[in-house]
């Protein structure tokens, strides 16, 4: 008990958790600590999002929206924001991740229901969230350039980079008006099997939304289907997105935007595995790169990423992506 952050156990006595047992979590790639707390007839979740490099305000806006909205997010127990102290429901220990390296004949269903969740999200009105726009999609995947590519030792056009992936992008900032909400990290470990059915089946519940924008729904199905920390078969990804779009008819240019959304995160998340190595310590990410450079180049051989494919051509060499990444190590 020695380890706990300064503030914990007065913060549980004030929310009325006085005694309780503290199991702390591992951890995410951020600041934030988790802890479950009992007491032998009540169980619950502790987040600590300290400040500054840290503000739980951003998730419990969004938590709300989503539970005004009929989305499955954690029920607010307690918080003190200025702290960064909030008490949670539990929504147990049944990651939809873990669930299926233990049940992998749910695959199936258990992702059939987390697309049916996006489709009922997206037919919700957008939330009151900054929009993903151009500027923010061009600093996420300035992250390539900004660490992957000094880390492996190379010069690139840095400027060309980026207006090559404003060309690519520019198409469908106009399809993402007005716009849905883009929980940004929709994916089998921010996915909770509440109860789950032995088919896997049974109702969801999402964590780690606080980074929430208005933008693409092609964004979050990415992010699912293109899973930078567990394989999804093609088969599987084709399915899914075929579910999608019988549901949503979302039009004939979704396929593309698709395609750019996952080159854009995909280049995104490369940089940032690569930065919580080089400046956070966190190697295992390192592990995860080969996955997210496959499912990237599937993304660049859409025509509509032609002009970043050019400058991937151009820059970045062929027997490092033959490797999906070489070797950081």
């Amino acid at each position: 008990m020695n380890d706990l952050p300064d503030g914990l156990i007065p913060f549980l006595d004030t929310a009325g958790w006085h005694g309780a047992a503290i199991k702390p979590l591992e951890g995410d790639a951020s600041f934030r600590r988790y802890f479950r707390i009992s007491d032998g007839t009540r169980q619950a979740m502790l987040m600590h999002a300290p400040p500054p490099h840290e503000d739980p305000r951003p998730f419990l806006d969004v938590a709300r929206w989503l539970a005004a909205h009929g989305q499955r997010a954690p029920e607010i127990l307690a918080e003190d924001v200025d702290t960064g102290w909030v008490l949670l429901e539990d929504f147990g220990a049944d990651r939809m991740r873990d669930w299926l390296d233990a049940h992998p004949d749910g695959e199936t269903n258990a992702y059939a229901a987390a697309i049916d969740a996006l489709v009922e999200l997206h037919r919700a009105p957008s939330g009151p969230f900054a929009p993903y726009d151009m500027a923010t999609y061009l600093r996420e995947t300035a992250l390539f350039t900004e660490w992957y590519c000094p880390a492996m030792g190379l010069t690139v056009d840095s400027k060309g980079y980026l207006a090559a992936w404003e060309e690519a992008l520019a198409p469908l900032l106009e399809r993402q008006q007005p716009g849905v909400t883009v929980l940004r990290d929709y994916h089998a470990e921010n996915i909770m099997l509440l109860g789950p059915a032995p088919d896997g089946s049974g109702a969801q519940g999402l964590i780690d939304f606080q980074d929430a924008l208005v933008g693409h729904p092609a964004y979050d199905l990415v992010s699912l289907l293109q899973d930078a920390r567990r394989d999804v078969s093609p088969d599987l990804e084709r399915i899914m997105l075929e579910r999608y779009v019988d549901a949503t008819r979302p039009g004939a240019e979704f396929a593309a935007d698709y395609s750019r959304l996952g080159a854009q995160r995909n280049a995104k998340i490369v940089g940032i595995f690569t930065r919580l190595w080089k400046r956070d310590g966190k190697a295992r990410y390192l592990a995860m790169i080969p996955r997210v450079w496959e499912a990237m180049e599937r993304d660049l051989a859409d025509p509509a990423l032609a002009p970043v494919a050019r400058w991937f051509d151009t820059n970045v060499p062929r027997n490092i992506r033959d490797t999906f990444g070489g070797e950081l190590m």
